[in-house]
């Protein structure tokens, strides 16, 4: 039995809603959620509780924790012989605006995302709302991975633009209700990206107002010259659910549907741009600085960058989780050797900071035994994730004229496990929103290598035209494909460790 600290939620009476958060996943809750509480059990401040809302899927969660009185735990794993119980309560309110993916929403006849979708407006449109929060992950933003632009031609923003008064994403949300807020003369909320990109606040800016300028070109301006967008950047492991956990919490005597597992490290930089207030979330360790991009940039390209090695390499051979992959010698050592040799070099961070430092507190954090990380889950939306995590920072080692073999050989094993079937022909499900045009490109290249790296690498949508013209880096993906795919991955590794 592990040591365990418990940590009750505070028994102070409900705070105002003043944050409205799009999202209500486990990240929001294990992350964002667990800082109000803190703050909010360490301080007399009351004006900022939480409405949490899912867009799209999940409508039991929302039930669940309206049901449980919005009180849930928090298990923040040191190892498996340490953890701390948090009950968090600073969520007020949930609410859900979208389709059901288990098959639980109306027919698709009449519009089957409203149900909330009006209550969640208002509340956003309310004086009261100071801030809209989001964990929507990169692809609920809408954005061209490579060009950065809203993608007009997405259906779901189709949709928003013929319907603006019903939106169903989140720029799609924001807009509408930031277009009540200047209609009746409210000031506009500050909108807080929490997702894994770079330039977060941008981007979501940028999603924002080229949506607006589909329906009002004067609403876009007073988008752009009033609202605030701070860029931010969170770290925290957070793994989906297991039943495995559900046992473990169960012994500890927890017995809670809604409970998230993860560790006990935490993370939050915050550019402090917030005109209409905010928490002191400092108190609580949170960085609050002038400029989010270099530590933004370390996290993906070094955190982010190396847990999508483990999963797609780790994926196609057959290695289930984070732990499990961290402690195959070749695979640690080749993380080592990208966050050092090919990451690190293309950062520019304040004095100070140590990145040999920072990638072995990193292994160390991967090799936390508590956690069941899987690699399919961080294998998801690599299409969406992939320019950010490994292919901007190559980009600019490809313009000094200098080869990324590790990023090659990841970009060989994402290729090969778009398959939907590891190398021992175990199949599983592609979780992409480009999944039929990569089973697509399997279909017509899959007997000639040379074809299908060249297919891969011409989707300029996803891999940057000038590192995709880069021929020895072109080379260098195909080199690891044809070694994958016949030697494995020991052989590839040990391919690499040659060169």
């Amino acid at each position: 039995m592990p040591n365990v600290e418990h940590f009750p939620s505070s028994n102070k009476q409900a705070s105002k809603i003043a944050i409205v958060h799009l999202g209500l996943g486990a990240f929001h809750r294990a992350h964002q959620a667990v800082y109000l509480e803190r703050y909010r059990q360490r301080s007399n401040d009351g004006e900022w509780g939480v409405c949490s809302a899912n867009l799209r899927s999940s409508v039991g969660l929302v039930d669940s924790l309206r049901d449980a009185n919005y009180r849930y735990q928090v298990a923040e794993y040191t190892d498996s012989d340490s953890v701390t119980l948090r009950e968090i309560g600073v969520i007020e309110e949930t609410l859900f605006s979208g389709r059901d993916s288990s098959g639980n929403s109306e027919d698709d006849s009449v519009d089957s995302w409203g149900r909330d979708r009006e209550a969640m407006l208002a509340r956003m449109a309310s004086a009261d709302t100071r801030m809209v929060t989001l964990t929507v992950t990169e692809k609920g933003y809408f954005l061209n991975p490579a060009s950065g632009e809203l993608r007009v031609d997405d259906p779901m923003i189709i949709g928003d633009i013929a319907s603006p008064l019903q939106p169903r994403t989140a720029p799609g949300l924001i807009v509408e209700a930031l277009a009540r807020r200047r209609e009746a003369g409210i000031a506009p909320f500050t909108v807080l990206s929490c997702d894994n990109m770079p330039d977060n606040g941008k981007r979501t800016r940028q999603a924002v107002i080229q949506l607006a300028e589909q329906r009002d070109a004067s609403l876009a301006s007073w988008i752009a010259s009033e609202v605030a967008f701070p860029c931010s950047m969170v770290d925290r492991i957070v793994p989906a659910m297991t039943d495995v956990d559900f046992e473990r919490l169960t012994a500890l005597g927890v017995n809670d549907s809604n409970a998230v597992v993860c560790e006990s490290f935490s993370q939050w930089v915050v550019e402090d741009n917030f005109p209409m207030g905010r928490p002191s979330w400092e108190v609580e360790g949170v960085e609050m600085v002038a400029d989010v991009a270099p530590f933004e940039t370390m996290k993906l390209r070094m955190l982010n960058g190396s847990h999508s090695l483990l999963a797609y390499l780790g994926a196609i051979a057959g290695i289930e989780t984070v732990y499990d992959g961290v402690n195959h010698t070749k695979l640690r050592a080749l993380l080592r050797r990208y966050m050092l040799e090919e990451a690190a070099p293309t950062l520019e961070m304040p004095k100070g900071i140590d990145l040999d430092a920072y990638a072995d507190s990193l292994l160390v954090r991967f090799a936390n035994d508590s956690l069941r990380h899987r690699l399919q889950q961080i294998a998801m939306d690599g299409s969406q994730k992939l320019p950010q995590r490994w292919l901007s920072g190559t980009l600019k080692r490809s313009a000094a004229g200098q080869l990324s073999s590790c990023v090659a050989l990841g970009v060989a094993a994402w290729i090969r496990y778009t398959l939907g079937e590891d190398l021992s022909g175990n199949r599983y499900t592609v979780d992409d929103p480009l999944a039929k045009r990569f089973a697509d490109l399997h279909h017509t290249h899959g007997a000639d290598a040379s074809a299908l790296v060249a297919a891969f690498l011409a989707m300029d949508d996803v891999v940057p035209s000038a590192l995709a013209a880069d021929k020895a880096f072109a080379q260098s993906v195909l080199a690891a494909y044809l070694t994958l795919t016949q030697d494995g991955l020991d052989g590839a590794l040990a391919a690499l460790e040659r060169n």
